[in-house]
Parts: structure tokens; sequence; C-alpha cells
């Protein structure tokens, strides 16, 4: 893209970030290259505003949300930061993925909403969007096999006591140390 013409004023991404990961970056700086906000809406922001859905049903349980709202928000900010974004060009927000009806509360609806696809949950919040009538930009769709990294692997190679630092951005593997995350991050047992 070349020059701000085609820039959005406001765009927003959205995702658990359960333990946010070098292709979570991707996403968030191909975005950013759209806009000259981007607004990064952290779903799944505590138990009471995380449904079910069938679409992706490990979304929603206890064990597959091992972060707090505020452990993720502290991750990307410093992550942002970390890629030379200054505090104006980005906003860090809940946003309770299966409540649409609250979204206005959380988010400008006249913003442009930037999706990745992989699969059926992808599919799902493309027609959820574009029922609420959003704007939305694919930034890409591709196969599931071509989803690259996922954070339950990252949490698994951490119970297994396996490398995983290089999985995510340097911010990321420090405030996991520094603020003593690892051991309510591993996974120790297969699914």
């Amino acid at each position: 893209m070349t020059g701000n013409a085609m820039l959005s004023d406001t765009g927003v991404v959205h995702g658990r970030f359960q333990l946010f990961h070098n292709d979570h970056l991707r996403y968030l700086m191909a975005a950013k290259e759209r806009c000259r906000h981007l607004l990064v809406a952290i779903t799944n922001p505590d138990p009471t505003l995380t449904k079910f859905d069938p679409a992706d049903p490990h979304r929603s349980s206890t064990r597959d949300n091992p972060l707090t709202f505020y452990e993720r928000y502290v991750m990307l900010r410093e992550v942002l930061l970390e890629q030379g974004l200054a505090y104006r060009d980005f906003s860090l927000v809940p946003l309770p993925i299966n409540l649409p009806e609250l979204y206005r509360y959380y988010v400008p609806l006249e913003a442009t909403f930037y999706l990745t696809i992989y699969d059926e949950w992808g599919e799902r919040k493309l027609q959820l969007f574009e029922s609420l009538g959003l704007k939305v930009e694919i930034l890409w769709r591709r196969p599931s096999t071509e989803k690259g990294l996922r954070a339950t692997a990252i949490r698994r190679l951490m119970g297994l006591g396996q490398p995983w630092e290089h999985l995510v951005p340097a911010a990321v593997a420090r405030l996991v140390r520094e603020m003593g995350l690892l051991e309510r991050l591993r996974i120790l047992e297969p699914e």
C-alpha cells in the first residue's frame, strides 16, 4: 500500500492471544499497515463474557484461556511498543466476541474490521460481522493446514520443557518469566 490516502482511520483486529505468538504479530502488523490507528480487541476478557460456540468448542474452555485480560493487555502493549509503534498508534480493549449486542460498547462500529480466515470459526465471524453491517477486510484466507503457530502447541512445548521462546516476540518471553506465568501456561496432559 502506498501513501496514506488508502488508509482507514481506525482498524480493529481481535483475538484471544492465549499466548501471543509470532503469527499473531504478523496479523496485527498487516492490519496496522492498512490503518492509522489500530484497535486490538482482546476476546474472552473474562469468564462472564465468554460463551460457547460450536464452530470452535475449545475457545470457551478455562483450560484454553489461562491468561487474564490484564496479562494479555500488558503483553500486547509491550510487543507493539517493541515493534516501534507509539501509544497514539494503537489501543487495547476487551471484546466479548460471542456477544455482538455488546460490541458498540467496546469498539467503534464504523471502523474497518480485519480478519484472517482458516476454518469454520473464521467463516462464522465473517458472517457475524457482515450481518451486523460492519466493514470487513479479509487480510488472508487459507486452509487450516496453513494456519501455522497455535498457542496451544506452544503451551504444550512449555509443558514438555522444550524450547518455545523463539515462537513468541521477545517481550512475551520476557514477560512470561517476569510475571511468573510459565507454570500456569504449561499444558502437561495430552488432549
